[in-house]
């Protein structure tokens, strides 16, 4: 393998490096403790904390007490539903009530509705204020989080309304991870997955040979599997930040995932568990156009499933809305959608190149196992 465990070490630092706008990634466990210290040279006399109740209930109490007076909350609803320009819109008026300026500085302390939606309010207070992510989510943790995409969701489309915006810091605490529901724990590990199927094959096989440590939520092996998706990450991110051309490998399994995660209904589909159909359905893809090996997408369905995610449609989706959800997606150019497609295990590529009918096969595949 190319990389190994490194250790429990208390904190570990990564970096996004893009110039004036770089920024760190502290992973570590216990890191809300360490607020104080790690916000001092970030936050000023201000800061406005989105968040949302249950989140706020547990982990709240560490920001009140690293930043006293200075700490607001805004509470927004749980659930994608309310990453919307509603919600923003309250978050704005509150803002503009408590007479925040362009000192103040936004802090998302929840999972990646939150930080989705904070960071949008960050980019457009006053034109941009400080920004930093605190993800309380696997999801938020190893995706989300980190490259400063924030966006909020229109009726026709995830993610349409947004900017490109990054943070300051994006602090890591694993400990937070003990709390959070088992299935949007596991919602998470399909973002891992995903970093393993688009940049390193070893990683994909060290997740196989970790199934039961990471299921068990291991500190020493869970640590490992954030550190090595938030490096991948970040690398690709310093490299495009914009989604120009490389970073748009990211999106492996998003453009079906989105579709399938907007078309059954949100909330009957978590992000990830969405994300993990759509890497199947993307393998399978992959497979009927002759990019990747026949039975490489199995490799892939029994780790998804070694992980408790769902490997197929929770409802049939008549082909037609599908083609039209992803017709939305903003990876389409000039009328074509485009698809991150897999090569092998570790190698994939962006294309608009592929046949029609292997498209619509693979949707007719996936609805017939309903």
């Amino acid at each position: 393998m190319g990389w190994q465990v490194t250790g429990d070490e208390r904190m570990q630092t990564l970096e996004v490096a893009l110039g004036e706008r770089s920024y760190p990634i502290h992973v570590g466990n216990g890191l809300l403790q360490e607020l104080s210290g790690l916000l001092k040279s970030i936050v000023g006399k201000q800061a406005f904390v989105v968040s949302n109740a249950t989140v706020r209930g547990l982990y709240g109490r560490y920001l009140t007490e690293a930043l006293g007076d200075t700490c607001e909350f805004f509470e927004m609803p749980d659930g994608e539903s309310h990453k919307n320009l509603h919600t923003y819109g309250e978050a704005m008026d509150a803002l503009m009530r408590g007479r925040h300026n362009r000192t103040t500085c936004v802090i998302a302390l929840g999972g990646g509705v939150v930080g989705d939606l904070a960071g949008f309010v960050a980019a457009t207070f006053q034109r941009g204020v400080d920004f930093v992510q605190i993800p309380t989510t696997l999801l938020a943790q190893v995706d989300s989080s980190v490259g400063g995409k924030t966006a909020v969701n229109h009726a026709l489309g995830k993610n349409m309304i947004g900017a490109f915006y990054q943070p300051r810091a994006v602090i890591i605490d694993t400990t937070v991870l003990n709390s959070l529901p088992l299935r949007e724990y596991r919602a998470g590990l399909a973002e891992v997955i995903k970093y393993g199927v688009i940049a390193d094959r070893d990683f994909f096989t060290w997740l196989e040979d970790h199934t039961e440590q990471i299921n068990k939520k291991s500190h020493a092996e869970l640590t490992a599997a954030i550190v090595r998706s938030c490096r991948i990450k970040a690398e690709v991110v310093s490299e495009d930040e914009r989604e120009a051309g490389r970073r748009a490998i990211l999106n492996y399994g998003h453009t079906f995932g989105h579709a399938i995660e907007n078309l059954s209904g949100y909330g009957k589909l978590l992000h990830g568990e969405a994300v993990a159909v759509g890497m199947l359905m993307a393998a399978r893809f992959s497979e009927r156009l002759n990019l990747l090996a026949q039975g490489t997408s199995g490799r892939l369905r029994n780790l998804i499933e070694a992980f408790e995610l769902p490997t197929g449609l929770v409802q049939p989706i008549p082909c037609d809305d599908f083609l039209d959800a992803m017709g939305m997606d903003k990876k389409v150019v000039a009328g074509r959608m485009r698809f991150v497609l897999a090569h092998d295990i570790g190698r994939v590529e962006v294309t608009d190149q592929y046949a029609d009918a292997a498209l619509e096969e693979t949707i007719e595949e996936f609805n017939s196992a309903v």
